[in-house]
């Protein structure tokens, strides 16, 4: 039944859509503390979902700690003063609930999903560990541990993570969104309990979280249980600013990376634009032109045409600065990166000078809307597209414009923007492919035959 009214969503008038209902049901209050409560009811089924975006990712770290951010994702689950390691779980499970998080550059996100009569139980749960979470260093070290061994599963033992780390690392050389998430391993290997205990009494505070809920709840309900639970926390100083701005690049940058890799790879980062930029529909339609789907430029040309490739694609972060436009290229074994690179800044290059067609602009333009309307088919889509509104891209209330903000792109828009940002002096390259045998690397280097 949903995919039906998808579809038919994404074959109706655009203008039948230009705004998303429900922009008047949702209610905001801000506690004494400074936390931020947004509700939006959907009475569809009897379930919530809660999400508390807490302002702090990489972007809050320094050299020494990095990866806290993260750390205290997995932090949040090991135990308070009131309630034992595992005790939070357990108590959400018992009441049919289940719960996850995730951190980024910017943000700790952390979900839960739940019927509504588990509302207050889970207030209570979210605000214990908001205000008394436990710093057992057995549990520290346990934790830095699982930590260490996921970033050698991601990054040390992944090709596409390693690469990438490398290149993000080396698009940035100022603002801290070059420092990796998860943490670099001699950080992870040495933060102190001073060290832990000092970074969460700054950034989780409730001056620096933002909470939303959707689904079947009464926004003054839910309101006063903030009040009860959230209110009580005492607020803190507000986190020091990131002012350190990313000097623009005026040349292109490059990494190698060696590796016993049968696939290689290349990625491309270009710098790009902030959540908040009204630009940024124009880029997810730019970066959909390229990469989204058989029909997009890029698949034609180096997967299907050439076999250049086995898979191109991109995403583009849009944070509280602006963040990088990637592109990611898998190439068969054996497959010439020059060659494949050459291609793709071919392509490239034509969007800048020629722009994209009427076509590629309104099949893209489907794509996105019918992405968008896809997500808030549910109460947890709604609340992730709430919460990243409110938070990283300029205020809720621009998600219930979003249909008409992509309307208004023009293939002139997009060619500007892709002239801006796509330019090769903008751009970080990132190739990762086996050395050669050592019989053909002396050669290369010009040593003795």
């Amino acid at each position: 039944m949903i995919r039906s009214l998808l579809l038919g969503l994404a074959l109706v008038a655009p203008a039948a859509f230009a705004q998303v209902p429900g922009a008047n049901e949702v209610r905001t209050a801000t506690l004494a503390n400074g936390m931020q409560i947004i509700v939006w009811p959907d009475h569809d089924i009897p379930n919530v979902a809660l999400y508390n975006w807490v302002h702090v990712g990489s972007r809050n770290e320094a050299p020494g700690i990095t990866g806290l951010a993260h750390f205290f994702e997995h932090m949040m689950f090991n135990g308070t003063s009131t309630r034992a390691p595992g005790e939070f779980d357990q108590i959400l499970e018992a009441n049919g609930a289940r719960n996850n998080a995730f951190t980024s550059d910017d943000v700790t996100v952390y979900q839960d999903w739940f019927p509504r009569s588990a509302l207050e139980t889970v207030f209570q749960l979210e605000a214990d560990r908001l205000q008394n979470l436990s710093f057992d260093p057995k549990v520290v070290e346990s934790e830095r541990n699982v930590v260490h061994s996921e970033r050698r599963l991601r990054v040390d033992d992944s090709h596409q993570g390693r690469l990438q780390e490398q290149v993000q690392a080396t698009a940035f050389v100022a603002h801290p969104y070059g420092i990796p998430t998860i943490g670099w391993p001699s950080d992870i290997l040495s933060w102190t309990i001073d060290d832990l205990k000092k970074f969460f009494s700054t950034y989780y505070a409730p001056n620096n979280c933002t909470l939303v809920l959707v689904g079947d709840v009464e926004p003054d309900q839910a309101i006063a249980l903030a009040r009860k639970y959230f209110e009580p926390i005492p607020k803190q100083e507000p986190p020091r600013p990131v002012k350190t701005e990313e000097p623009e690049q005026l040349g292109e940058r490059r990494v190698a990376v060696n590796a016993d890799a049968q696939t290689p790879l290349v990625q491309v980062a270009y710098h790009g634009i902030s959540g908040a930029d009204p630009r940024r529909p124009a880029l997810d339609l730019l970066t959909r032109v390229l990469t989204d789907g058989d029909a997009s430029r890029l698949h034609r040309t180096l997967v299907e045409e050439q076999k250049l490739a086995i898979s191109a694609d991109s995403y583009f972060t849009a944070g509280f600065d602006p963040g990088l436009v990637w592109f990611f290229l898998s190439l068969p074994a054996e497959g010439d990166a020059r060659q494949a690179e050459a291609e793709f800044t071919r392509q490239v290059e034509r969007v800048i000078e020629e722009g994209v067609t009427k076509d590629e602009l309104a099949r893209a333009r489907s794509q996105a809307l019918a992405d968008f309307w896809r997500g808030l088919a549910t109460i947890d889509g709604k609340a992730q597209a709430l919460g990243t509104f409110e938070v990283l891209q300029g205020g809720h209330k621009k998600l219930f414009d979003e249909p008409r903000a992509y309307e208004a792109v023009t293939q002139q828009d997009i060619q500007k923007l892709a002239a801006e940002l796509l330019r090769s002096t903008n751009r970080t390259v990132g190739v990762l492919k086996s050395p050669p045998p050592p019989d053909e690397a002396q050669t290369q280097s010009g040593g003795a035959k």
